[in-house]
């Protein structure tokens, strides 16, 4: 027994109450940490989360969690050792966390594929949880690797409120690695500019993603352009990243091909 003692100590996972219990406030936040946290650790998410015309999750995997509106008093009541939140929240509502004993990270959002790695591995040490963030991360960076064909499709992203992406944004980026060019900055449109039905019309891409659901989006002319493929694209998947960008890069993929 007393040898036994002396032995070294078998390496072991932490206990579950090692690891810091967590509310996320932020709807990408939210997807990573179901992903690579333990249940019991994600004490709630945001309620965007819960709402299908908000989320990027599975809504009934974000129906395991308890969703929070995101006041101090809802959070303080489930007493979580970290709060994570976008780069948005309020100063006051930080102080008041922070002096209350609640430690807060804060995320902007991912403009890219490698930001959004990032920011998995990050959330991976702040709930200890590295090598769950590290399969996350070897997942995303195999679904996005850049197409290597070397013949890119011409496309229009067209966004909810007749919008198109900026050259910096995720899902910008996530086009061209499915090996799709951007028709609109082509055309000199940049982030959040507003694209007409009547300018598409005169200068078509080669295929056009819609995902808003306004009038001109489903206008029967669309149809008229023989040389322009139209398909959907799921709005759930233009914002966040993490395993959204599985996903995106599957659809997004799917499309090239079928264009091709």
């Amino acid at each position: 027994m007393t040898l036994a003692g002396c032995a070294a100590p078998e390496a072991r996972e932490p206990a579950n109450h090692e690891r810091p219990t967590i509310v996320s406030l932020n709807p990408c936040t939210d997807a990573v940490l179901a992903e690579i946290a333990e249940p019991s650790q994600l004490l709630a998410i945001s309620h965007y989360s819960h709402d299908p015309a908000a989320s990027s999750m599975d809504a009934a995997k974000a129906r395991r969690f308890r969703s929070t509106g995101g006041t101090v008093e809802e959070v303080l009541a489930l007493d979580p050792d970290v709060v994570v939140a976008g780069s948005f929240l309020p100063p006051a509502t930080r102080a008041a966390f922070e002096d209350l004993g609640v430690r807060v990270e804060t995320f902007g959002m991912a403009a890219s594929v490698d930001e959004s790695i990032a920011q998995v591995e990050r959330l991976g040490a702040i709930a200890g949880k590295e090598q769950a963030a590290q399969q996350l991360a070897g997942s995303i960076a195999s679904a996005a690797q850049p197409d290597q064909s070397g013949d890119r499709l011409s496309a229009v992203l067209w966004q909810p409120g007749g919008i198109v992406p900026g050259e910096t944004t995720l899902v910008s980026d996530l086009m061209r690695r499915a090996g799709l060019t951007s028709h609109s900055a082509a055309s000199g449109l940049g982030q959040a500019d507003y694209l007409s039905l009547e300018a598409l019309l005169a200068d078509p891409p080669e295929v056009l993603l819609v995902a808003g659901r306004e009038r001109s989006q489903a206008h029967p002319s669309l149809a008229a352009l023989s040389d322009m493929r139209t398909e959907r694209f799921d709005a759930s998947l233009l914002y966040c990243g993490g395993p959204t960008i599985i996903r995106a890069m599957e659809r997004l993929r799917a499309i090239r091909r079928q264009a091709a």
